[in-house]
């Protein structure tokens, strides 16, 4: 008597094969290269924690910002002996409540960085784009007109500016949009020079495509990465000068809050309220640096050869 014995029939190799080799998309490769990055990921965080505090200041503040009180003046932080929960971050020479104005004051410096860097990139990629495109006496002109803002100094300028002018949150916003164009120009310009003979530019002529249609349908979106990776900079350089202006007085004025200001407010009691000035400054130490990760992060990203 024969036994007939039955194996499993072996699957094919043929699609697991392909689904192995098939090519992973491109927004997922550069997903996974984003989640890979430390310094991108943990100032994301950052960023995006102090962005929803600036965003739900109002549900967040346990106190208004503005509400003068003298007879509770500069009541040290919670973690002192003499500190108290209703006022966790203690409070200001006038009796303020400081995590409130904190807060707030967030507000007042990703509003300041944000607007200057919009206001700066349109004006920088805009010379950019048409001295790279262009060439010849179109390029030797914005040549010449970025050489000269790059012999400014931007702190005088400003301070002298603001000085004629008058501090305001707008007049921070107008100086330094003014003021930090100059890194996109060089950028921008740089790479048109690269893009302007590509072949898909003389294919957009051939087929007669308008020289704005170029401009912003063919080298704007090749060259966006770079602009990207220069708005973080310039927004955490937009910051540090606003920073520095209000420090001076001649930036944001009282009472709106401003970490500048906070920290300018706080300096005659420095040695003996450390804290009124460690606080402040601490929250722009982290906005900038976490800015600056975000920023070096998109630029390892979308480097050439990957390195993360």
């Amino acid at each position: 008597m024969s036994t007939t014995s039955t194996s499993a029939t072996p699957m094919p190799a043929a699609p697991l094969l392909q689904a192995a080799l098939k090519p992973i998309p491109l927004w997922r490769r550069k997903l996974n290269r984003m989640l890979g990055h430390r310094g991108l990921v943990l100032g994301s965080i950052i960023l995006a924690v102090i962005v929803l505090a600036a965003i739900f200041a109002p549900l967040l503040a346990p106190h208004d910002p503005f509400n003068q009180d003298v007879s509770r003046r500069l009541i040290p932080p919670v973690w002192n002996a003499q500190g108290s929960w209703e006022h966790i971050l203690g409070t200001d020479k006038l009796g303020r409540d400081y995590l409130s104005r904190l807060i707030y004051g967030a507000r007042v410096s990703l509003i300041i960085g944000a607007c200057a860097a919009l206001i700066s990139g349109l004006i920088g990629t805009t010379l950019g784009v048409l001295a790279g495109y262009f060439g010849g006496r179109v390029d030797s002109v914005i040549s010449y007109i970025i050489t000269t803002r790059l012999a400014m100094p931007v702190v005088l300028v400003a301070l002298a500016m603001a000085s004629l002018v008058g501090g305001s949150l707008n007049v921070v916003i107008l100086l330094l949009g003014l003021l930090l164009w100059d890194r996109f120009a060089v950028v921008t310009r740089s790479a048109t020079q690269q893009l302007r003979d590509a072949e898909f530019i003389a294919a957009a002529k051939s087929i007669g495509a308008s020289t704005p249609y170029i401009l912003v349908r063919e080298i704007l979106p090749n060259i966006m990465s770079a602009l990207i990776v220069v708005v973080t900079l310039e927004m955490a350089h937009a910051i540090l000068l606003e920073a520095t202006l209000s420090f001076l007085g001649l930036g944001v004025q009282p009472p709106t809050p401003s970490w500048g200001l906070m920290v300018s407010e706080g300096k005659s009691y420095m040695f003996f309220k450390p804290w009124v000035i460690v606080i402040p400054g601490i929250a722009l130490a982290m906005l900038v640096l976490a800015i600056n990760l975000v920023g070096d992060g998109l630029r390892d990203v979308n480097a050439p050869d990957g390195r993360n």
